[in-house]
């Protein structure tokens, strides 16, 4: 058994969860904050056999699109500050860990 551990974009997140359950899988969401923007993220914990960890992936892959977004900075020297320069980065996509299980119960 796998752990696998999805950090995704929060405007990704729902349709990712949402067609990973209908699959049939099951999703534990939590509210994240970090990476280079400092902007929400949601993390994902699913569950799965070994011979399904690359279908969870699959669907992962599918419904989290990499994008452009322009974001503004600001240049400081001293007492004064420089006008803003705005600077395309690249967000969305997904972080995948996949962790091996030692022991799996529901109690």
């Amino acid at each position: 058994m796998k752990m696998l551990i999805a950090i995704l974009n929060a405007d990704d997140a729902s349709a990712v969860i949402q067609n990973l359950m209908k699959e049939g899988y099951s999703v534990t969401r939590l509210s994240t904050t970090g990476g280079f923007l400092r902007a929400g993220n949601v993390t994902i914990l699913i569950g799965v056999n070994d011979d399904r960890v690359q279908a969870v992936i699959d669907i992962i892959g599918k419904y989290s699109k990499s994008r452009k977004q322009v974001i503004p900075t600001t240049s400081e020297a001293g007492i004064n500050f420089y006008p803003s320069m705005p600077v395309e980065v690249t967000v969305g996509g997904a972080t995948i860990f996949v962790l091996n299980v030692e022991r799996f119960e529901k109690v």
